[in-house]
């Protein structure tokens, strides 16, 4: 018998940066929010000695337990979905921070092109140049109407950047911290792309350049360029992350009650009213009911869909009729590129997460698609994350997996390559999809969320070209041999691509389009709010996480308008 507590204004299902950011503005405003987080309490003082590489970057001690809990996958419908049972092309995040503890901290805006894509690009090159599969849409929000969201979280977070990049949005700030220190491989990239005539710019970076102080108190310190961002911790504080920053600060107020172990199971309705949730103390295995006046889904994009699915909220996508929304558009990234091997040496075993020189001349729509038989593109960047000696390990075509000669080359190129990477953008197809599994169910009783994935011709066609554009920019740099990426077949779930999912709980112009509103409210339950890289109608050639923390100051500023007014707040 699940035991009931006493009502809140507010409840958000999971602690990361966008439950914390909920969190914090509510708790600021004066409304009563329980956090919820399924994993365990952590902070920078848990990241001391953390430089274990095969702890936390081969056996992810950071990251979501599957055997307790995991997705099905599938490349199409009809093969049979088995569960993953090793974490391989993404990583999830568990415990407080959630994702945003190991994430590398690559802070970009998408580009205005991204909120209106199917407006802008019927414009310039005519209807469904993608043909009718595709399921191409605008967001319901522009650019221009998110800006002060992205400045906001930019402040929160003390993103470091430079404001050279010609092809982004208007700015109503410059960044609130400087650039990353500039090293000679970005000054060789640099210098390449220049003579490309390209537009190259520093990556903007939450490996905080310089100590800051965010508006709302919480101090962020100065990135070290140790190389151990992405997987693990920061020990130093340097990378910004929701329990150094909004978390910290909701606590402050004394209107934030943050509980651990506290895996919520279900979404409670009466009428068209969430009421509030059930959840699990994985610890003691009680059960709880938390009432409240608002819930608010801040979980990973898997589980935000999930919880909707099995409280039964919302019309599941049916790709054969093309009916109902949730679960469509799910989306994801590919990653074209080429590596160069060189005979001067670099100190490739130094940096940061987010260190890095990029262009932006091959995404969005910042160059001519109308000979292309696909849209967007990507952000093409050299980083300089730091290469750690167990998963690092480059040599050249041709030569052998194992054996002396494997040892002299791995040996001899740990310094002397690199890659020259992209974000490729992913659009929507309607056979891609997230539904729930008939078969298998959680250590819960739940279904598993189901993935119905494969890349798209777009998806080769993108790769194909920005491969090759990247090779153009290793070769201006003098590499001495250059690899471009293989060409892509289908997707594989199994080797670690990118933990860029999206899709699922898209936000819309209107209820036949999405699940929520451009307040992250749905559209069929007006205090029910969901709020994660879901929301996105397909992703782009980006690191979401700017985006998406923009989208979490929106969705705050929604849940404090419906506590004062209710109803639909568009």
């Amino acid at each position: 018998m699940a035991k009931t507590l006493p009502s809140v204004d507010v409840v958000t299902v999971g602690v990361g940066w966008t439950g914390g950011i909920v969190a914090a503005e509510c708790a600021k405003a004066g409304l009563k929010v329980v956090g919820l987080e399924r994993g365990q309490k952590r902070g920078t003082e848990d990241y001391l000695n953390v430089h274990d590489e095969y702890r936390y970057a081969i056996r992810y001690d950071l990251m979501q337990n599957l055997s307790k809990e995991t997705v099905s996958f599938r490349n199409d419908r009809n093969m049979k979905a088995l569960p993953m049972r090793q974490l391989g092309s993404f990583l999830l995040g568990e415990g407080l921070g959630g994702s945003g503890t190991h994430w590398n901290g690559m802070t970009y805006r998408f580009l205005p092109y991204d909120f209106q894509i199917k407006t802008l690009t019927d414009k310039r090159y005519g209807p469904n140049k993608l043909g009718p599969d595709y399921l191409i849409q605008d967001w319901g929000l522009t650019y221009d109407q998110l800006e002060p969201y992205f400045d906001k979280f930019e402040k929160t977070a003390g993103i470091s950047g430079d404001d050279k990049n010609p092809f982004s949005g208007k700015r109503s700030n410059p960044y609130p911290t400087p650039p990353m220190k500039k090293t000679p491989m970005l000054t060789q990239f640099e210098k390449a792309a220049q003579s490309l005539k390209l537009t190259p710019y520093m990556v903007p970076s939450a490996n905080v350049s310089e100590v800051y102080k965010n508006p709302d108190g919480e101090t962020i310190n100065a990135c070290q360029y140790c190389g151990f961002c992405e997987r693990f911790g920061c020990e130093y504080g340097a990378k910004s992350s929701a329990e150094i920053t909004v978390v910290p600060t909701a606590l402050k107020t004394g209107n934030f009650d943050l509980r651990f172990n506290s895996n919520v199971v279900e979404i409670l309705k009466q009428g068209n009213k969430a009421t509030g949730v059930r959840y699990i103390d994985t610890v003691s295995g009680e059960e709880f009911i938390q009432p409240a006046n608002a819930v608010v889904l801040t979980s990973y994009v898997f589980n935000n869909a999930k919880l909707l699915m099995v409280s039964d909220i919302g019309e599941r996508y049916d790709p054969t009729t093309g009916k109902g929304t949730l679960g469509r558009n799910y989306c994801y990234q590919i990653l074209p590129g080429a590596a160069g091997f060189f005979d001067e040496q670099y100190n490739t075993f130094m940096g940061a997460g987010s260190l890095g020189m990029c262009v932006d001349d091959f995404n969005g729509d910042n160059f001519d698609h109308s000979d292309l038989d696909f849209i967007h593109g990507g952000n093409i960047a050299l980083t300089q994350t730091g290469t750690r000696p167990i998963g690092s390990n480059p040599t050249p075509p041709d030569t052998p997996t194992w054996g002396p000669e494997f040892k002299k080359q791995s040996i001899y190129y740990y310094t002397r390559s690199f890659g020259i990477g992209a974000q490729g953008a992913s659009m929507p197809h309607k056979q891609n999809y997230l539904s729930l599994d008939p078969t298998y169910k959680d250590a819960y009783g739940l279904p598993l969320i189901q993935l119905t994935y494969n890349f798209t011709e777009q998806d080769r066609a993108l790769h194909k070209y920005i491969s090759a554009r990247a090779a153009d920019i290793m070769k201006e740099m003098g590499a001495k041999t250059i690899v471009p990426n293989a060409e892509i077949t289908d997707y594989n779930i199994v080797p670690y691509q990118t933990t860029h999912n999206t899709g699922g709980t898209v936000m819309s112009s209107t209820p036949e389009q999405g699940v929520v509103n451009n307040y992250l409210q749905h559209w069929d339950v007006d205090n029910l709010f969901a709020v994660s890289a879901g929301n996105f109608a397909h992703n782009s050639g980006y690191n979401p996480t700017g985006t998406l923390g923009a989208l979490a100051y929106r969705c705050a500023e929604g849940v404090i308008k419906y506590s004062q007014s209710g109803g639909s707040l568009v």
